[in-house]
Formats: C-alpha cells, sequence, structure tokens
C-alpha cells in the first residue's frame, strides 16, 4: 500500500507540475502578446523621434548652407530703383590690354538683367578668349567664362551690391564688379540713365572728397567717409558711423563693449585701423578686412573705391548714398 501509494503521490506530483508548466507557458505567451504591441509602438516612436530629428537637421543644414532659395527681403529704407538702363565702362585699357564694362537693366524696380564684363582694344569679350581662360584657370583655379556670369548673377539675385561675395581666385574682379554695381544702382535710384566713365588708372587729383550714407542701418547708424588727397596722394582719411543725433559710433562706450564682447573687436578700434590701412596702400582693394567687423570693412572698401574715382576725375562734388536698408529676418 505504501508502495502504491507513493506511486500515486509521484504520479500526482508529475501532473501537477505538467498543469503549472501549462499554466506557466500560457501565462507567457499572454505576456508576450502583451509586449509585442508594446514593443512595436516604441519602436515606431523612436522612429518617428529620429525622423523628426533629421528632418530639423536637415533643414537646419540647408539654411547654414543657404540651399534653399532665400525670400527677397523687404526693403525699409533707401529710393526704388527706376526703370531703365544703366551702364558704365571704364576710360582706358589695363596692362593686360582690358576694360570693364557694365549695365544693369531695371524693370519695375528690380534688376533684371546684369552684364558685367571685359573688352580688348577690338571689342572682344574676355569670357570668350579661349587663351585667357585656360592661362587663368590654371593660375587660379577659375576664369571669366565661370566668374564673370556668376557674379552678374549674384547681382540679380540678391538686388544689392553689398551683398554680393567676392569669388574666389578672381577677388580683383569681384572687388570692381561690387564697386561698379553700387554706383549703377545709384544712378538708377535716381533714374540717370547717363553711362558712367571711370577713369581707373588716372592719378588721383587734389582736394577734399566726401561720401555720406542718408539712411540709418537697422542697427541705427549710418557711415562717412570725409578723403583729402594732397600730391596725388591720400593723406588723411575721417571715417566713421552718424547716429540719428549725430552722435560717433567710435565715441559710443555702451556699442563698443558689446561689439567687443561678440566679436573680439569695436569701432574703437576697427575704424582707425580701415582708415590706417587706406592711408597706407593707397588703394581701397587692398585695404585689410578687420577680423570681427568684416560687413563694416567690405563697406568701407566699396565707398572707398568709390571716393577714389571720383578723386581720379577730380569731382569734389559730395556723394550722397541712399543706401538700401532691408528689414532683417
Amino acid at each position: 500500500m505504501n508502495h502504491r501509494h507513493g506511486k500515486m503521490k509521484e504520479q500526482d506530483n508529475v501532473m501537477n507540475f505538467t498543469k503549472c508548466r501549462f499554466k506557466g507557458e500560457v501565462l507567457a505567451m499572454h505576456i508576450k502578446k502583451l509586449l509585442l504591441p508594446l514593443g512595436l509602438l516604441i519602436i515606431m516612436m523612436l522612429a518617428a523621434c529620429g525622423s523628426n530629428e533629421n528632418a530639423t537637421k536637415s533643414n537646419t543644414e540647408k539654411k547654414a548652407s543657404g540651399s534653399s532659395e532665400p525670400a527677397t527681403a523687404k526693403l525699409i529704407a533707401g529710393a526704388p530703383l527706376k526703370d531703365g538702363t544703366y551702364s558704365l565702362k571704364e576710360k582706358e585699357l589695363d596692362s593686360h590690354g582690358w576694360k570693364a564694362t557694365m549695365s544693369i537693366t531695371v524693370k519695375d524696380g528690380k534688376i533684371t538683367k546684369s552684364d558685367y564684363n571685359y573688352v580688348d582694344k577690338d571689342g572682344k569679350l574676355k569670357s570668350d578668349n579661349a587663351a585667357y581662360e585656360k592661362a587663368m584657370k590654371a593660375k587660379n583655379g577659375i576664369g571669366p567664362k565661370e566668374y564673370i556670369p556668376k557674379l552678374n548673377k549674384a547681382l540679380v539675385a540678391s538686388q544689392d551690391a553689398q551683398q554680393v561675395e567676392a569669388v574666389s581666385g578672381a577677388t580683383e574682379s569681384s572687388n570692381h564688379f561690387i564697386n561698379y554695381a553700387q554706383q549703377l544702382i545709384q544712378a538708377a535710384q535716381k533714374g540717370d540713365t547717363t553711362p558712367i566713365v571711370i577713369d581707373a588708372y588716372a592719378k588721383l587729383k587734389d582736394g577734399t572728397y566726401k561720401l555720406a550714407e542718408k539712411n540709418l542701418g537697422t542697427t541705427g547708424w549710418k557711415t562717412f567717409i570725409d578723403m583729402t588727397v594732397k600730391g596725388g596722394k591720400i593723406t588723411k582719411v575721417n571715417y566713421d558711423f552718424l547716429d540719428k543725433n549725430g552722435k560717433l559710433k567710435s565715441e559710443n562706450a555702451a556699442y563698443e563693449k558689446a561689439m567687443k564682447a561678440k566679436s573680439g573687436v569695436g569701432p574703437k578700434e576697427y575704424i582707425p585701423a580701415l582708415s590706417k590701412s587706406l592711408l597706407d596702400k593707397q588703394n581701397a582693394e587692398e585695404v585689410d578686412v578687420v577680423s570681427g567687423a568684416t560687413h563694416s570693412s567690405h563697406s568701407f572698401r566699396i565707398y572707398a573705391a568709390q571716393l577714389i574715382n571720383a578723386a581720379q576725375k577730380g569731382d569734389t562734388t559730395p556723394i550722397e548714398v541712399d543706401n538700401l536698408v532691408f528689414q532683417e529676418k
């Protein structure tokens, strides 16, 4: 009996174990069924987050690289351009046998075409000269066939000479282009279609030449430059910015402190540095760009080049630049 009872008890234990195992497997199956959708949900949420992050990163990178087409900024100051064709040309050939010519076409107040190039004594275009293209490209990595249309396109796209960037490998031509585009825009604001003649290789004539912006920029300042020529040399440069009350930026302690903290340099340093560089170089295009004051440096070079063009003609008529001011994005 004891043997039989023990055997029955053993069978009961086996049956109980089997039942427990079955119940455990059933419970595991239920848990698995519950966890599967939850796991899928988590995976979908992570994928969505990753997708959003990549989209945000992609949009940020597009903005940073300028690959997306920028919206045209709203003009808040500066006379609009009057419709017409405005032209400019250099008077003499340079040492390589070329002289710059440029024209812009304005329609409905917008620059719709920019035609900048160089011509030789026979009126042939530099951009069509295969020998020049080959030689310059071998030396600088770019030739007139590439950089000339690039500059023209940049002006039409920006509608503002001061927003055109110099093309790497064609810095000198880019500087000429930006200076001449600025002068043509000023003519278009007045509707003056009289061709502008640049005596680019003439000696400077003695006198005092002045240029001043008409409108305050978005930060509340406007530029002025007074340049004195004596003995055919630039002997004095008075360059600064004025606020609405006629106060100088170089004397504004608060602006100096704020800009210096952000850029490492303030108007008290970069204004005299740019003036001195023009005196030393006697050439606007060779003025050293001050690190931390890049925009002001480029603007100074453009205006200084225009004053030098005036001094080459001996025209001391003060230049008022009805500067274009665009709403900041």
